[in-house]
């Protein structure tokens, strides 16, 4: 039976030095850590996340700033409230809930936000020195999540075989960029309509999967001893949430495999909390947050 790669232990544990750490920065008569969070819309499964994230915030003491935006909010609003999230010396990281609506452009949104205040890692400038391997990059929430959720569990990464499924900007390319950082791992980054996906599977030490597919990956796609990252989260029509990969078969598998839910999820969030924590910590004269020094 694989080890199961348990991120909302793992994330309960890092909130918890999180908060010792912004205790320590208030007896030092400094100000909490500040994240403002934007959201256009009305979106469900949005309102959930932000909820979760707002509510991460205070567990550890950073203040949340909560911007509730109607629906047919104009692009300019969106970006004037922006422009003054960044002007503003109180508001430490600045994160617009994605996705946003259809008539707003993601893009100049994301380009609008000061990239040093960019805690989601998105801004060209961070995606840059990632891709570069500048030690200032702030690293994409859940990329630095999976990553620190291996190290949590001592998973090897040095040297070895990687298979990314999916490769957005959000989860696939940032990932195949911290795998390739200084870890001299041999990347291959797939996604749903590769050829012969299975051909590339079956080759992965480690494999991270972040499609969107139920049960995408199955058990006869993947070799024994494999580490799954399932970042997927699916409802199917009966209420349950899974994942991309076929967990219940591929769990006598695997070496080690993360659940759906209570596994990536959870550390995304704590990543987010980290690069909040990270920002505040450089604004003040520190060094940035050690777990984001990849």
């Amino acid at each position: 039976m694989a080890i199961i790669l348990d991120g909302k232990k793992v994330a309960q544990k890092i909130k918890k030095e999180l908060k010792k750490e912004v205790e320590e920065y208030i007896k030092k008569g400094l100000r909490n850590p500040t994240l403002a969070v934007v959201l256009v819309g009305n979106d469900p499964a949005s309102q959930v996340y932000v909820r979760n994230k707002r509510k991460s915030c205070e567990e550890v003491g950073i203040k949340s700033m909560y911007i509730h935006l109607e629906e047919e909010t104009p692009e300019e609003e969106l970006l004037r409230i922006i422009d003054k999230l960044n002007k503003d010396e109180e508001v430490d990281g600045i994160l617009v809930q994605l996705p946003l609506p259809r008539h707003i452009n993601t893009s100049n949104i994301i380009m609008a936000i000061n990239p040093e205040k960019d805690v989601d890692g998105f801004h060209p400038d961070n995606v840059g020195k990632l891709a570069t391997g500048l030690k200032d990059a702030i690293i994409p929430c859940t990329p630095l999540g999976i990553w620190l959720l291996l190290k949590e569990y001592n998973i090897e990464t040095y040297k070895k075989d990687v298979v990314i499924v999916g490769a957005s900007n959000i989860v696939g390319k940032p990932m195949s960029l911290l795998f390739l950082k200084n870890e001299e791992a041999t990347v291959t980054v797939c996604h749903r309509n590769t050829k012969n996906l299975e051909k590339h599977t079956k080759n992965a030490e480690i494999l991270v999967v972040a499609v969107g597919k139920p049960n995408l990956i199955t058990s006869d796609m993947v070799k024994e001893n494999v580490v799954v990252v399932d970042v997927g989260i699916n409802k199917l029509e009966d209420g349950r949430l899974v994942g991309d990969t076929d967990f219940e078969n591929i769990k006598h598998k695997a070496f080690a495999i993360t659940p759906v839910p209570g596994g990536v999820g959870p550390m995304t969030v704590a990543s987010l909390l980290i690069n909040t924590i990270s920002v505040y910590r450089q604004k003040f004269g520190f060094s940035k947050h050690p777990l984001t020094d990849i």
